[in-house]
């Protein structure tokens, strides 16, 4: 594994390790991973550093839902100029063109079933290229952003006697 990489790989463990403690992981200077750090930037390969949250210990009125979207594509409409309509959403957390039964999915965040379900329902589905969208949402995280959620202290699991 390259240097590059490493440094990528350490930064999504933790991106706020120190860059001394980076270039010591790394068996190299901290000049030397500030400079890669800051190519990586400008290059558009980091594009930003994110918390990540554990919304069922800080709020009760946050929703999450993965919505499957079908689209049917015209000869002037492509799968990137879908993505822009969608991408600007601030509800959009995340969107990928997929391979398999459907053509994108959508991370959607809201305060409620209903704000999500609305969302979806008068921005998404009125596009002319949607052909149908499926919601799922989430009702609970176990690991995100490569980090598991594992220390809550309830036990939601019925107890069972014999």
């Amino acid at each position: 594994m390259d240097e590059r990489r490493e440094l990528l790989e350490s930064l999504l463990t933790n991106a706020r390790e120190d860059t001394a403690d980076l270039a010591r992981q790394l068996g190299t200077d901290e000049a030397t991973v500030e400079e890669v750090i800051a190519d990586l930037e400008r290059q558009g390969a980091v594009r930003g550093y994110q918390a990540v949250v554990d919304w069922s210990r800080v709020d009760e009125h946050h929703v999450q839902a993965e919505v499957e979207l079908d689209v049917d594509l015209d000869r002037e409409t492509s799968y990137e100029d879908i993505a822009g309509r969608i991408a600007k959403f601030p509800q959009v957390r995340a969107l990928r063109l997929v391979s398999g039964d459907y053509d994108f999915a959508v991370d959607v965040e809201g305060d409620s079933m209903h704000d999500v379900s609305a969302f979806v329902a008068e921005q998404i589905a009125p596009i002319p290229e949607v052909t149908r969208t499926i919601t799922h949402f989430v009702m609970d995280t176990y690991k995100e952003g490569g980090i598991e959620f594992g220390d809550r202290d309830e036990d939601d699991r019925l107890s069972v006697s014999p």
